[in-house]
């Protein structure tokens, strides 16, 4: 065994002949060396220990450069960036996972088993064209898939799979989504959802929190009809207060509905369900098909369940409730929301006039 210079070296590895039990060394040579405190061995392929120093002296050199080392190096994938990806945030346990996974969908669709080597600028410019001009896809939606390509790529380069990553650029995007749905676009929807979607989707309507993250792990016990409301835990709003909703007449109705036909299931299964909004006794997880199916139907396609926010703030500001409670128990930290309402809602607008037209009528303007 002799060393070279560097953080490795070559040798002839040793194995016991099973016939005549004696020791005895390989004609190949073999090549030892460190990265990162990560001890790496490979075979030259060849009976010369010249060419296996120097062939050690290649792997050293890529190794100082970045690039990748190990019998994978140069065979990472698409699917082996989007592994990482994943494994990371699960590990991790971001919030975000539901959404990377989304993303990781999508790219899937397109990049497949592609060489990560193979996925340059100019290749990732075709998919953006390809989510934009087949797919309608917004252009926060697909940042959000670069976004998660771009980390993919950082964190197999930090692993040592890759040797470099490509520049990945965003659209640029206007993150202020002024759409808010009037009562007869709201009721056309709601027809066209199944059964089960309706309970959770006319809450979500009323109260304008978020499906996913806030009704959709709401519980029975989450509502109380004795006090009038509908509670989101400290824990899930982090807010050491929490949130509540109070109910009015036609919430109170749904809910108390929903509630009653659990109670029915739960009798006719002998299953406990703890859940306020269901499918059949199990939570609901997608239905997002569902929901662009019933928007098409409806003709108001391309609106997506957040709009409900917007819509409840401004039923809110309609029925004349202050921001301050509005904001409590929505869940708006700031009045940004209120910039698009005030300035595209034309209700509020033909009232604005009226109401100026009527103070010019009453003189009081010296």
């Amino acid at each position: 065994m002799k060393k070279t210079r560097g953080d490795g070296f070559v040798y002839q590895p040793t194995y016991t002949d099973k016939r005549t039990g004696e020791q005895k060394k390989t004609s190949t040579w073999w090549v030892q060396y460190f990265v990162k405190g990560t001890r790496f061995r490979a075979s030259s392929n060849s009976r010369n220990r010249q060419k296996a120093e120097a062939f050690l002296q290649q792997r050293l050199k890529a190794a100082a450069q970045g690039d990748p080392v190990g019998s994978k190096a140069g065979k990472t994938t698409f699917e082996d960036l989007a592994k990482i990806l994943l494994d990371d945030y699960r590990a991790n346990g971001r919030r975000s996972a539901e959404r990377v996974e989304d993303a990781v969908r999508h790219l899937r669709r397109f990049f497949a088993e592609t060489p990560a080597g193979q996925i340059t600028s100019d290749l990732i410019a075709r998919y953006v064209r390809l989510r934009q001009e087949e797919q309608q896809a917004a252009p926060g939606t697909i940042n959000r898939e670069l976004s998660a390509l771009r980390r993919a790529f950082r964190l197999a380069q930090s692993a040592g799979k890759i040797a470099s990553r490509p520049d990945i650029y965003m659209l640029p995007e206007d993150n202020r989504r002024e759409v808010s749905f009037e009562a007869d676009e709201f009721h056309a929807v709601l027809e066209n959802l199944p059964e089960y979607l309706r309970p959770v989707i006319q809450t979500a309507y009323m109260t304008g929190w978020r499906i996913k993250s806030e009704l959709l792990t709401r519980q029975k016990l989450h509502v109380d009809l004795d006090s009038g409301c509908l509670r989101l835990e400290p824990t899930q709003t982090g807010d050491a207060r929490g949130r509540s909703f109070p109910l009015t007449v036609e919430l109170r109705e749904i809910l108390t509905r929903q509630i009653e036909k659990t109670a029915e299931l739960e009798r006719g299964t002998g299953r406990v369900v703890p859940w306020l909004f269901h499918r059949d006794g199990k939570p609901i997880k997608d239905f997002r098909k569902a929901w662009a199916l019933a928007c098409q139907r409806a003709g108001v396609a391309g609106k997506v369940p957040d709009d409900f926010r917007r819509t409840a703030v401004r039923n809110l500001e309609r029925a004349g409730v202050p921001r301050s409670t509005t904001m409590a128990i929505v869940g708006h930290r700031s009045e940004s929301i209120y910039r698009g309402i005030a300035m595209n809602d034309d209700m509020t607008l033909r009232e604005s006039v009226a109401k100026l037209a009527a103070f010019h009528k009453s003189g009081k303007t010296s």
